[in-house]
């Protein structure tokens, strides 16, 4: 039985860390605060005090944490994975980076004889805590090899899209598309409001048809219930759009909606929306259109 470690318990990564656990894989854990850590040892998992000590003590060492500034300190800097290195030992980080942060980790991480997968994951806190996320996943086929069924444990779907990097440019890629959804979703509620339409039918006359997508399906209930806590935080959200938008200028690809998206997801965090639920944009449509989206006042039970 492959021992693991998992690095970064924060809303996606305690659940993922603990189906883990549930999978019956021996777990070592680290996270800047305790309390995670605490509730986790509770379960069954051994706590350690850095990254280092964590790598010393697995087969594998998982990280799951904010920006590629994060990710690098961890995996590279003081007490980091890279001074825990001996032979055999596999990274897999599960954060959200530039693709040129994963790039450099796996060309650092391999000169210690350490191969690196980069899998960032989508499936929301939902998708976590159920082990049903999305696994997109770049490096060395023969680690993925040895680190799937502990990828079985967390995900649903896991894709091998390509060399190291090529895990990120899947994610980067989704967020575009999850991005243009919410914002999209927003705009035809607050068109369909204003312009003198029940949303909420709305939503079910073209739910049907060739607006069809998982947005549609699950975000307007919620926002019909004046439900707008995460899910996904519109933060990291702002965050993943722009690791977007500087990726296509490194390598000069013109992408003006998922640029435009970026700007209003920014402006949430400029209005002191960042820790609400990525569908909350439609709060800066709102503001622009003059309008609040009518809410059936019923609590929320999602």
């Amino acid at each position: 039985m492959l021992t693991i470690g998992y690095i970064g318990l924060g809303l996606m990564g305690k659940s993922m860390a603990r189906n883990i656990l549930k999978a019956g894989f021996p777990l070592v854990v680290h996270n800047r605060s305790r309390t995670a850590v605490d509730e986790l040892v509770s379960e069954g998992a051994k706590a350690a005090s850095s990254p280092q000590e964590v790598a010393q003590q697995v087969d594998i060492v998982f990280t799951n944490l904010p920006d590629t500034p994060d990710v690098l300190k961890v995996a590279l800097g003081e007490n980091g994975v890279i001074h825990g290195a001996h032979p055999g030992l596999i990274y897999v980080d599960n954060s959200t980076i530039k693709p040129a942060g994963a790039r450099q980790i796996a060309t650092e991480l391999a000169a210690k004889g350490i191969m690196s997968l980069d899998a960032p994951v989508s499936g929301g806190d939902i998708g976590a805590r159920n082990g049903t996320l999305a696994i997109m996943v770049g490096g060395p086929v023969e680690a993925l090899d040895k680190a799937l069924p502990v990828f079985e444990a967390i995900g649903k779907t896991i894709t091998h899209v390509g060399d190291s990097g090529a895990g990120q440019i899947a994610k980067a890629a989704n967020q575009i598309m999850v991005a243009a959804q919410m914002v999209a979703m927003s705009e035809l509620l607050i068109f369909a409001q204003k312009a003198g339409a029940d949303p909420q039918k709305v939503v079910a006359a073209i739910r049907g048809g060739a607006a069809q997508c998982w947005t549609l399906d699950v975000k307007p209930s919620r926002l019909f219930s004046g439900n707008r806590q995460p899910g996904f935080k519109a933060f990291m959200q702002a965050k993943d759009l722009n690791i977007v938008v500087e990726t296509a200028r490194e390598y000069g690809i013109p992408l003006p909606s998922a640029a435009l998206d970026a700007q209003l997801f920014n402006a949430m965090l400029e209005n002191g929306m960042g820790e609400l639920d990525n569908s909350a944009v439609i709060g800066i449509l709102e503001y622009m259109a003059g309008i609040q989206l009518l809410t059936d006042q019923k609590p929320a039970n999602e």
